[in-house]
């Protein structure tokens, strides 16, 4: 998820986006599957998707548009598609949408625009009605319907459910780095409990919640609102999303912008091995601020050294967990889930330099209300889906990355060489996918969605979630990808605060021409 936004939304710290792997969450987005007649070994993984007689009921109806409860200026309505597009006849699902119409006049509207903010598992409806609809530019919500519709398994569409709340409270907090036999049983445990209860309470959907799934539903949103083609803003894993439409349509694809971007080409345990190296890159950045900050908990001795103090103390809450304000004991693990959503978005670096302070005086409330922005948590104690979506639909997109904890074991050196502070967990995290009960339908490829409108990607040189390298891989895998570089900190870009990556994307949501190539700003 774009963290970043989800913060400014909740209120937490600072702003929102994409949760590729979490400390208790499934491994890296990775692209999915459909049935073998779409593959065609000619274009690519995937060929262009022709809509069968047995989609036109899906593809003909009509959505009935009402006012959102709650949030007003917003319209709301439900959107019909197949559960398996294999087997149309076969059951549905109900897939909730939201749109804020164009506040230009109609003649100068350029039709639909579709955002979504990634996850997988973040809600593209929350993201629109608290986030998107009030902090685009003018210029864009003037000539554009904004329009959020929540992913197949995600928040009001048919939610994956695998815990309860206090069920939830227990698995946040079990070790992520375990150091001895009964720790790394007590993970296993905690991960075969978390696939079994998403098979009890999800059995029905769990099978279908691919981003291939998803991206097909987009085609059916996009017929029914009356678009010739797609436009579309995506972060973080709503780019694999968004580039798995280019995929699959691309005839059908208009203005894309993919917004710290993934590279579909990686497997797994690569993916994981990557996004250490982000936050270990984002960790030097914040360090180094930290360091010419009178109030720096880490010192000001340099990366290397603060980064030993940080992990030192991170491991000494295995055995000493901190009392907090919230009744509940920030433990190692929680308080590095807390770190690294202040990795997210550098507003939320003076967050953590109090949360570290607090922490050295024995209080940890405010690194576990970190870690509880990242999990979705409210202060009453309830979650929202984000992780049990974010886990159905990883596991389902991609082969798992380990199958049991001696391949966690053997990776770790290779995941602490480039993260010596947060890399340990994150090779632990990509144990999660091993226990799932459905089997994987994608595995990794490029996409290069020949025949698509060109399509803007944009990266952050020092993304920790999703890394620059992954945006300059894409943008050359698509044929018609142009790639837009920020040199800033932080996780995705757009509607950030840099005024030159704005003016970029928002002159090619509002052009007709193709977007410079390898456009940069500062």
């Amino acid at each position: 998820m774009d963290l970043s936004r989800l913060l400014r939304t909740s209120g937490t710290v600072a702003a929102a986006a994409v949760l590729l792997i979490a400390a208790s969450a499934a491994g890296s987005a990775a692209p999915a599957a459909v049935p073998r007649h779409d593959r065609d070994a000619t274009r690519g993984y995937l060929a262009e998707v022709a809509t069968p007689h047995s989609l036109r009921p899906y593809y003909a109806q009509q959505l009935h548009w009402h006012s959102c409860q709650g949030a007003t200026g917003f319209e709301c309505a439900t959107l019909r598609a197949p559960l398996d597009y294999a087997a149309p006849r076969g059951g549905e699902v109900k897939l909730a949408l939201s749109r804020q119409k164009a506040t230009g006049s109609r003649a100068r509207r350029l039709g639909s625009l579709l955002v979504n903010p990634g996850g997988p598992g973040g809600s593209a409806i929350d993201y629109l009605q608290r986030y998107a609809g009030k902090n685009y530019p003018a210029s864009i919500r003037s000539r554009y319907d904004l329009v959020a519709m929540d992913p197949r398994g995600v928040a009001r569409s048919e939610p994956v459910s695998c815990l309860t709340d206090a069920e939830m409270d227990d698995y946040a907090q079990v070790e992520q780095t375990p150091h001895n036999d009964a720790e790394v049983r007590e993970l296993v445990t905690a991960l075969k409990k978390f696939a079994a209860g998403c098979a009890a309470h999800s059995g029905r959907i769990l099978g279908h919640v691919s981003t291939v799934e998803a991206a097909r539903d987009m085609d059916v949103l996009r017929a029914v609102l009356g678009d010739d083609k797609l436009h579309y803003v995506g972060a973080s894993y709503g780019t694999f999303l968004g580039a798995t439409y280019a995929e699959l349509f691309p005839s059908r694809t208009g203005r894309l912008v993919l917004d710290g971007a993934l590279d579909p080409s990686l497997g797994a345990e690569r993916a994981n091995r990557d996004q250490a190296a982000g936050f270990q890159t984002a960790f030097a950045s914040f360090a180094k601020d930290c360091a010419r900050r009178d109030d720096c908990p880490l010192g000001t001795s340099g990366t290397g050294a603060m980064g030993s103090r940080l992990k030192s103390f991170l491991t000494s809450l295995d055995a000493h967990p901190l009392p907090t304000a919230r009744s509940r004991p920030l433990t190692e693990s929680l308080a590095t889930t807390g770190v690294i959503a202040a990795m997210y978005d550098q507003d939320a670096w003076p967050t953590l330099r109090r949360a570290l302070s607090l922490a050295r005086g024995g209080d940890g409330s405010v690194l576990l209300a970190l870690s509880d922005a990242y999990y979705e948590r409210d202060a009453q104690g309830s979650y929202s889906n984000l992780m049990a979506a974010n886990a159905a639909v990883n596991c389902l997109d991609s082969p798992t990355a380990f199958h049991g904890p001696d391949d966690v074991r053997q990776a770790v050196p290779r995941f602490t060489k480039v993260s010596p502070v947060l890399g340990e967990n994150l090779a632990w995290g990509g144990l999660s996918c091993a226990y799932w009960p459905t089997h994987p339908t994608g595995r990794p490829h490029r996409i290069t969605a020949r025949g698509a409108a060109p399509i803007l990607v944009v990266g952050t040189l020092r993304d920790p979630a999703t890394p620059y390298p992954w945006a300059r891989a894409l943008a050359r895998q698509l044929s018609s990808g142009r790639l837009l570089t920020y040199d800033g900190d932080g996780h995705t870009a757009y509607t950030r605060g840099s005024t030159c990556v704005d003016s970029a994307v928002n002159t090619y949501l509002l052009g007709s021409s193709a977007p410079p190539a390898d456009q940069r700003c500062s």
